[in-house]
């Protein structure tokens, strides 16, 4: 068994795990030889009717877009299966954290870490979810880096049929709205870069209601349990111990705005020095803390290689 060295000076420990946007080529051979981790690309692959593993391994260089790491279809259960390997192995050496948070997707695999869903009732949420975002075709969204809040807000307030979809720092944004609405704000507001996002819709806003009301008769077909750890869902930054709460706010999240910026926030305000461990292919989120938060400890595990902190 592993020692968590940090939690044993009284160091608090949050695990966050990263959404869309970390995944990369390759990711799916830096957990392969983990335990259960050939079993649980083929348990998954079987209920998606497809390859997961080799879709995070191989470019697609056909023209089916079911085969590409990139189609959401693919990016959600893959960046699942990747993390909760990790997680799990993590656990398996005695680490175990405080509190714990995701980010969009992320927040799924937040709430199997905390042990509210289990594997299986994740792959099946996940596969709901992953088709439902697919399919929605209402409205894009966009990246905001270096702006003025203020001057934002104004926008936001004048431009009717958009809303920051992800407040991931006090220097980054996705805002999601009608394709009128970002070309209009686009123009409009001085900021370091605006990038037009490749997506299907209009992500974590209104656009997403009839989405979001799918899901949510999903949610009420599958139980929760009382997390092990807190966990902060992205729709209510506050430390959760409640399986209905978290339900709910699982349930708001896929038409809400993720409120990363506020949990990183409650994280720095509970008045002791804390650790950072991102668990997930890539630095997203441990990037936008290191650029938010001053002087936060923050550390990556995202292969077999690194399984410590």
């Amino acid at each position: 068994m592993g020692l968590n060295l940090f939690n044993t000076f009284n160091m608090k420990i949050a695990w966050v795990f990263p959404g869309q946007g970390s995944q990369k080529i390759g990711m799916g051979r830096s957990v392969i030889e983990l335990e259960n981790a050939k079993n649980r690309f083929d348990f998954a692959s079987n209920i998606f009717e497809r390859n997961l593993y080799r879709i995070c391994e191989e470019e697609n260089k056909s023209n089916d877009n079911l085969l590409d790491l990139n189609n959401t279809k693919n990016t959600q259960i893959c960046l699942f299966l990747i993390e909760s390997i990790l997680l799990d192995s993590l656990k398996e050496k005695g680490f175990k954290p405080d509190f714990i948070a995701g980010h969009s997707l992320g927040e799924i695999t937040a709430l199997y870490a905390a042990d509210v869903l289990s594997f299986e009732q994740c792959i099946g949420l996940i596969k709901e979810r992953s088709e439902l975002m697919s399919n929605a075709c209402e409205g894009s969204m966009a990246a905001i880096i270096g702006f003025n809040r203020d001057e934002l807000d104004v926008a936001i307030n004048n431009i009717p049929d958009i809303v920051i979809a992800n407040d991931n720092s006090s220097s980054q944004v996705v805002l999601s709205g009608s394709k009128e609405a970002l070309e209009l704000i686009s123009s409009s507001l001085k900021c370091k870069k605006f990038i037009n996002l490749n997506v299907s819709g209009a992500f974590h806003s209104p656009f997403m209601q009839l989405p979001a009301q799918k899901f949510s008769e999903y949610l009420n077909t599958v139980e929760f349990k009382n997390p092990c750890t807190p966990v902060i869902s992205n729709s209510n930054p506050s430390f959760s111990s409640d399986a209905e709460e978290l339900k709910i706010n699982l349930k708001k999240q896929m038409s809400c705005g993720v409120r990363w910026r506020e949990t990183m926030d409650l994280m720095n305000s509970i008045g002791e020095e804390f650790r950072i461990i991102e668990i997930g292919p890539s630095n997203v989120l441990g990037g936008l803390a290191k650029r938010h938060l001053k002087g936060v400890q923050i550390h990556q595990i995202s292969s077999s290689e690194n399984l410590h902190y």
